[in-house]
């Protein structure tokens, strides 16, 4: 007889051969399941499209914009005594100050702005406080930069787009992107009160943003999960329309056994099984991949070239060759195909 610790053993291996069973446990097995299920009960072959891959998230070079600098002599920042501006310029020329994160930057920016106001007026020297004034301007036309590095420019933004994580997950326990959703609301309605030139907005929330995004990785399974569904869902619509369009399903529009099995596959599979996924999807995308279409399409102005091709592909909702756009089309079609089949026989869904 074994011992017990032979079954301590055992028992939790039994478990995950168990669960590894369940095809739809899994977003890929559970898709690729799904199209063998159609083409079984339509008494054809299964034929699986390659999935298209997602591209990564531009590198941060390649997203980090220059920021301008001021050119302010000894001279006009010793003049600056008895002003904040002296001591937030001061920070900016220390050793800390030259290598400042994009967050702490837009913080100064934002500083150097207020504090400026607030000197401008004690500085008696007219031709400086024509130069400051100048400067205050510059840092004006400058801010939507900093903005777009410490929102896109941010090296922690790259593990929540990560690629490397699979997809999203099959009827989770919770909502996975319910924080995450709270943090992009919250910085889309900080960066639009900074773009009225609202600088009073506090930006103490962001870090801790920053820091969610290193430990999450819910946008880049969000993207995987939309080519996924995209392409076995145009797989399954090809085999309901090899059907549609060749033998009828049914004749003279009356059910028999084989459309009994159909349309039982299609409650038990389709409606149970891959409907709640693809809701799952769609409110991932609603809660957290909408949002970041408008936190990059409000930073237009300032995008770099490298950046817009990646964000038409992966975040606009309706750019020529938006995955999103893809996605929207391939319900659409699957969901139609569907009921045109079942529509042979009197079974059309809804009807």
């Amino acid at each position: 007889m074994p011992g017990t610790g032979f079954c301590r053993i055992v028992a939790p291996v039994l478990v995950v051969l168990l669960a590894g069973c369940d095809p739809f446990s899994d977003a890929r097995p559970m898709m690729d399941e799904y199209v063998e299920r159609v083409a079984r009960v339509l008494e054809t072959d299964p034929e699986f499209s390659d999935i298209s891959s997602a591209s990564q998230l531009p590198r941060r070079r390649d997203r980090v914009l220059t920021m301008p600098e001021l050119d302010m002599g000894m001279l006009d920042f010793l003049s600056l005594y008895g002003c904040e501006l002296q001591y937030v310029v001061g920070e900016k020329a220390s050793v800390m100050g030259r290598v400042m994160q994009p967050l702490n930057r837009l913080r100064y920016e934002i500083r150097f702005i207020e504090a400026a106001r607030d000197c401008l007026p004690e500085i008696e020297d007219e031709e400086f406080a024509e130069e400051l004034a100048g400067g205050i301007d510059s840092k004006l036309e400058s801010l939507p930069i900093a903005i777009w590095n410490a929102t896109w420019g941010v090296e922690e933004i790259e593990k929540l787009f990560t690629l490397a994580k699979g997809y999203y997950p099959v009827a989770p326990e919770g909502n996975p992107v319910s924080d995450l959703a709270l943090d992009i609301e919250s910085l889309n309605a900080a960066v639009a009160r900074l773009y009225s030139e609202d600088l009073a907005v506090s930006l103490d929330f962001a870090g801790d943003v920053h820091q969610r995004w290193q430990a999450e990785y819910r946008a880049g399974q969000l993207i995987n999960s939309a080519l996924l569904l995209t392409t076995r869902l145009q797989d399954g619509t090809k085999l309901l329309r090899q059907r549609i369009d060749g033998r009828p399903l049914c004749l003279d529009g009356k059910p028999n056994n084989q459309s009994d099995i159909v349309q039982n596959m299609f409650f038990s599979v389709y409606i149970e099984k891959i409907q709640p996924y693809m809701s799952a999807v769609t409110q991932g995308r609603v809660a957290l991949i909408e949002p970041f279409e408008q936190l990059a399409k409000v930073q237009e102005e300032v995008m770099p070239e490298s950046f817009t091709g990646w964000y038409q592909r992966h975040l606009s909702q309706v750019a020529q060759d938006s995955l999103w756009r893809e996605l929207d089309m391939a319900m659409t079609a699957h969901t139609k195909a569907w009921q045109e089949l079942l529509g042979q026989c009197g079974l059309r869904p809804g009807a």
